[in-house]
């Protein structure tokens, strides 16, 4: 009998929407390490395009319910037709839902990496004032070139705030939707206690290098004082000689 037949078919169909509504829209999904989300976003990925593959079917049950219909009495009409537009809503429905889940998880997916993109640059930074920090440890020479070790941590420590935004606001994303949590938190508090050290840090040692050069600043005067001075008497005692004085005849400072 044809409309057992065409039953059976839809009947099958709305089975396998059940069973993948059950499988991938209305199981709990946790996410706690980027694998599980990257195994989801995949796994969504596959299933939106079976679901898309089942559209073939789809259209092969309305024609045949269709053609049915053209030919059987009206009394078989009301039952099949309500039947095929319940399963072509389903069907729809789904397709619709699956593809907005797989989006969302790939919209998550992209800011997870984009975290990691902002956490490395940031990291690379922190590297580069840690060396830095080591550079200027003992800066040896005058007050010229301890000013120079300082302008060049100073021109370091004036990095833009941006990326550090977006980092608390990717991870403030992810883990508002419980996704994530763990591992975010704990590389957020890794990243910002090593941030707040070194900034720490940087500030003590530009302290430290601004002390040492008025320090060698004061010593460079105190030279050149004494410098000036041994030239005003160096000038005596050339002439004290030239005109053959005595030691004796001069004053205390020149003998």
């Amino acid at each position: 009998d044809k409309t057992v037949s065409l039953r059976k078919d839809l009947s099958e169909m709305h089975e396998w929407i059940t069973q993948a509504e059950e499988e991938y829209l209305e199981r709990d999904f946790e996410y706690k390490t980027p694998d599980e989300l990257q195994k989801a976003v995949e796994e969504l990925k596959r299933a939106k395009e079976e679901a898309l593959q089942k559209e073939v079917k789809v259209k092969l049950i309305t024609d045949s319910v269709n053609n049915f219909i053209a030919k059987a009495p009206p009394a078989a009409h009301e039952a099949l037709k309500k039947e095929l537009n319940v399963l072509i809503t389903s069907y729809q429905q789904l397709c619709s839902r699956l593809n907005g889940k797989w989006k969302t998880l790939e919209e998550v997916w992209a800011c997870w990496r984009e975290l990691l993109s902002y956490l490395d640059a940031e990291n690379k930074w922190l590297n580069e004032i840690e060396l830095k920090l080591k550079a200027t440890e003992n800066v040896q020479g005058g007050a010229e070139e301890i000013s120079e070790s300082l302008d060049s941590l100073e021109r370091l420590m004036r990095h833009p705030e941006d990326n550090r935004n977006q980092i608390r606001e990717l991870a403030q994303t992810l883990t508002d939707g419980g996704i994530l949590d763990e591992l975010i938190n704990e590389k957020l508090e890794k990243f910002n206690t090593r941030w707040e050290e070194l900034q720490q840090e940087a500030v003590r040692r530009q302290k430290s290098l601004e002390q040492s050069i008025q320090s060698a600043q004061e010593t460079d005067k105190t030279l050149r004082l004494i410098q000036e001075s041994l030239a005003v008497i160096d000038k005596q005692l050339t002439a004290y000689t030239a005109d053959r004085v005595d030691a004796a005849q001069v004053p205390q400072e020149a003998q």
